[in-house]
């Protein structure tokens, strides 16, 4: 018992510390402030990415080029974390870091609706209320139709909905390939998806002293967040764990307070909250009727 306690105490800061990690990295391309573009930006992440993950992954001698890229479920969860990096990256670039983290914690939301109507799992009556309460909670914050909403948190749904089929495509992902691998076809995805923007838009810079610092600095926190949540998921109770992935939020509010100036108002409070009660309710749901 108190082995357990430790394990989900371990895993819990594990989990915290990934998520400080995941809100200062936002920070870093917030404080960019559109100086390196998206396309640009993309590129230098999934290249610094793709090595780290290479060499992580040869490190415990894992094949990177294996038949498992011709696999569909390793296609599609490409095909996600394409469109949630993009629609999630354009929306810090755009728009504030408070909503774009508020909204993005409608994530697992968004997972648990996939894998009913994709993966066939069975939902009932009370988390299919608690998914569309979450849903009116990022309404709430979105409020569009009236002069508070911003178009560019449209980008932050749209990565929203690009990381839940990452999510999803790796819930089906053959358990053989190793995480390691799959994060390195994440990055390396990115680098072409990249230069594709830079050519279309035609933009690209030279980042200066500081910027550089800056996109070491994104890149260094975004491998050791990832690298965190990995441990933290792989010791003590998930249901005890995940639901402090909603810290993430508190520290983007908190930055976004502190370092942009941002105010949050009674909207953004009362749709976030609405968001993290619906979230930890079907996380509780899902334990009770995993006990069963």
């Amino acid at each position: 018992m108190q082995l357990r306690f430790s394990e989900n105490l371990n895993g819990i800061v594990l989990m915290v510390l990934s998520m400080l990690g995941f809100a200062i990295a936002d920070t870093g391309i917030k404080l960019l402030n559109g100086a390196v573009p998206v396309g640009q930006l993309l590129m230098l992440l999934g290249a610094g990415g793709a090595v780290v993950f290479a060499l992580a992954a040869k490190s415990q001698n894992h094949r990177l080029i294996s038949p498992a890229l011709k696999n569909r479920s390793v296609q599609m969860r490409a095909f996600g974390e394409v469109i949630g990096t993009i629609g999630f990256v354009t929306a810090l670039t755009l728009t504030t870091i408070s909503g774009v983290s508020a909204i993005l914690q409608v994530t697992p939301l968004i997972i648990t609706f996939g894998a009913v109507i994709f993966l066939n799992e069975k939902v009932g009556i009370y988390r299919w209320s608690a998914i569309f309460v979450g849903f009116a909670g990022m309404l709430l914050i979105l409020r569009p139709g009236s002069e508070a909403f911003d178009p560019n948190m449209i980008y932050a749904v749209v990565g929203v909905i690009g990381l839940a089929i990452r999510d999803l495509a790796t819930r089906t992902a053959p358990r053989s390939i190793p995480a390691l691998v799959l994060a390195f076809y994440g990055f390396t995805v990115i680098i072409p998806t990249g230069a594709i923007m830079m050519l279309v838009t035609g933009q690209a810079v030279w980042p200066g002293a500081v910027q550089w610092l800056l996109l070491i600095g994104i890149l260094g926190f975004d491998v050791i967040a990832y690298f965190a949540i990995i441990l933290a998921m792989r010791m003590g109770d998930v249901s005890v764990i995940t639901p402090f992935r909603y810290s993430r939020l508190i520290f983007a509010m908190i930055i976004g307070v502190l370092i942009f100036d941002e105010v949050i108002d009674i909207w953004m409070i009362a749709g976030s909250a609405i968001i993290l009660a619906s979230g930890l309710f079907t996380i509780y749901r899902e334990r009770r009727v995993a006990a069963q």
